[in-house]
């Protein structure tokens, strides 16, 4: 072993915490401590690791996997750090590696200012060393919890814990960090939202910002704020970018936080906690939209039509409305080409084209044709409410008012069954952790468990909401009637139908087959996404070609 050429790793981890200490434990302090130590004791340095802003909780690290993987592979034989520590927090992983992993592949390894030294395996050193790992998880797993407290306790009080502002805001300086709107880049959130409400989709919009050359958020926080990437960044806009914006409500004025977790300091998979949980502040700082361009948004959000585009880019305004009344898929678009070279654009039963006659029969409809029964349906629908709006509002609250007892009765018993549910995991879960801690479980399996309840747990509670959200909407049914009937009314002279008005408006429409294969006029439905047509007229719009 003395004759042995030692060739060592220098590792330095710092996390986010440790900044907080200051200079004690700073890169460049370790760099000092462990090149000195290397010179002193005749070590040839082969490289430096250093992982910069991690936790010592994880050993999914860059630079300690990099490290590990040049020790097994033999490049270096000694491992230097300057405490237990910085090398993890994790007792199990740290001994793991200490105890099985480094013999195995003859790595020497050493702990400067703890005074570890593998090479001497009989010092009092290394029979405490077990106690110093437990302390050091045990350092990590009170640092945890205190700052979350301190999150939690700063968003209730209205301060912005986030390290960087939301595009298209900046930080404020005052006490609570108030977002300030950045005159610079809020007039492309605003953009995203209207475009979205439009029908534009998240992949066009992204395409587009990224044809104009407009700075993505991540290009923006690094090329104007200076701020670090996130290891393998994308600095061009993309539809997932694109999505997040449009579900943060920031831009509306309301500051949510504490909005997703991680399972524990050692697990750090992260999952998205119920809304119920979440710190928001409502009316909190200076808002970029408005609540009628939000609602625009999210209504869009839900409807069943994402629309396909044709090869020259092209979305019908029906695109992914359309439904076949036989089989009950969607109606899929499609162009053939004209004696002049243009193309006719028509819709047909998506399975009829995919698999043929065995499966579904033709229900073929032009695009112009079903554009125009559309359209001249709403205007009928918005001239009768003009013509008689208050008995029109009237029938619609007093039908609604006999189906909402059902609906809600129904509703609150699905409710009840989810949150006994909810309450049966909370106990699976301690049972789980209990099990653990007595040594009846092991940590993976337990973990693996916790995992799994969780997923379902969280699951759980979206749905709740949600069923909460349903009651809530079918006990009051008068707003309901008055933004529907306000936004018909604005399209009674509109000259073409977009898909503008059939996101704001339409929910699905319902081919009916030809009647030269039926033999009876074809049927078109036009679900609405209020029900107040059957205050107008009969359900269905029954039109013959």
């Amino acid at each position: 072993m003395k004759n042995k050429q030692h060739i060592a790793g220098l590792y330095f981890r710092l996390s986010q915490e440790d900044e907080r200490q200051g200079e004690s434990v700073s890169i460049e302090n370790q760099r000092t401590i462990l090149r000195k130590y290397a010179i002193e004791h005749g070590f040839k340095i082969h490289d430096e690791y250093i992982d910069d802003g991690i936790s010592g909780t994880t050993f999914q690290r860059p630079a300690v996997q990099r490290l590990l993987d040049d020790a097994k592979s033999g490049v270096i034989n000694t491992i230097i750090v300057k405490d237990l520590s910085r090398f993890g927090r994790n007792y199990i992983e740290v001994g793991q590696y200490i105890d099985y992993v480094f013999p195995t592949f003859g790595i020497r390894f050493i702990a400067i200012q703890d005074n570890v030294d593998t090479a001497n395996r009989d010092s009092g050193t290394m029979e405490m060393m077990p106690i110093m790992n437990i302390f050091n998880e045990w350092h990590a797993a009170t640092t945890s919890k205190k700052i979350r407290a301190v999150k939690q306790a700063n968003a209730k009080n209205g301060i912005y814990n986030a390290k960087g502002a939301a595009y298209g805001y900046k930080i404020g300086s005052d006490k609570r960090r108030t977002p300030i709107v950045n005159e610079e880049t809020a007039p492309t959130v605003k953009r995203i939202f209207e475009m979205y409400a439009v029908g534009t989709s998240p992949h066009k919009i992204a395409q587009t910002l990224n044809l104009e050359g407009v700075s993505s958020p991540s290009a923006y926080a690094y090329n104007k704020l200076g701020q670090k990437p996130r290891p393998n960044t994308m600095w061009l806009w993309t539809p997932l970018t694109i999505r997040q914006m449009l579900e943060n409500m920031i831009y509306l004025g309301h500051m949510a936080q504490n909005c997703s977790s991680s399972i524990s300091y050692k697990n750090h998979k992260r999952f998205r906690r119920d809304r119920s949980e979440w710190q928001i502040v409502y009316n909190n700082h200076e808002p970029i939209i408005s609540q009628e361009l939000w609602d625009k948004v999210q209504e869009r959000k839900k409807s069943v039509a994402q629309g396909r585009k044709t090869k020259v880019g092209y979305t019908h305004p029906l695109s992914g409305f359309l439904f076949c009344a036989d089989c009950g898929n969607k109606m899929k678009l499609c162009t053939s080409s004209k004696p002049n070279g243009k193309k006719d654009i028509y819709f047909n039963c998506g399975h009829h084209i995919r698999y043929g006659k065995a499966y579904c029969f033709s229900h073929y409809i032009s695009g112009k044709t079903i554009e125009k029964i559309v359209l001249d349906d709403i205007r009928d629908m918005a001239n009768k409410i003009i013509l008689d709006e208050k008995a029109i509002r009237e029938e619609f609250i007093r039908r609604n008012e006999e189906l909402a007892d059902a609906a809600i009765k129904k509703a609150k018993k699905n409710l009840q069954l989810k949150q006994k549910r909810v309450e049966e995991l909370t106990k699976l879960i301690q049972t789980a952790y209990e099990d653990r801690v007595k040594g009846k479980m092991p940590e993976d399996i337990c973990i693996s468990f916790i995992e799994k309840y969780l997923a379902e747990q969280n699951q759980l509670k979206e749905e709740i909401v949600d069923l909460e959200t349903h009651i809530s909407e079918t006990q009051t049914t008068k707003d309901t009637a008055d933004d529907f009937i306000r936004n018909i009314k604005k399209f009674f002279n509109a000259p073409v139908l977009t898909r503008e008005m059939c996101y704001g408006l339409i929910d699905r429409v319902i081919i009916g087959g030809l009647e030269k294969i039926t033999g009876h006029e074809r049927e078109i439905d036009i679900v609405y996404k209020v029900d107040i047509t059957s205050a107008l007229r009969p359900t269905n719009k029954t039109t013959k070609q």
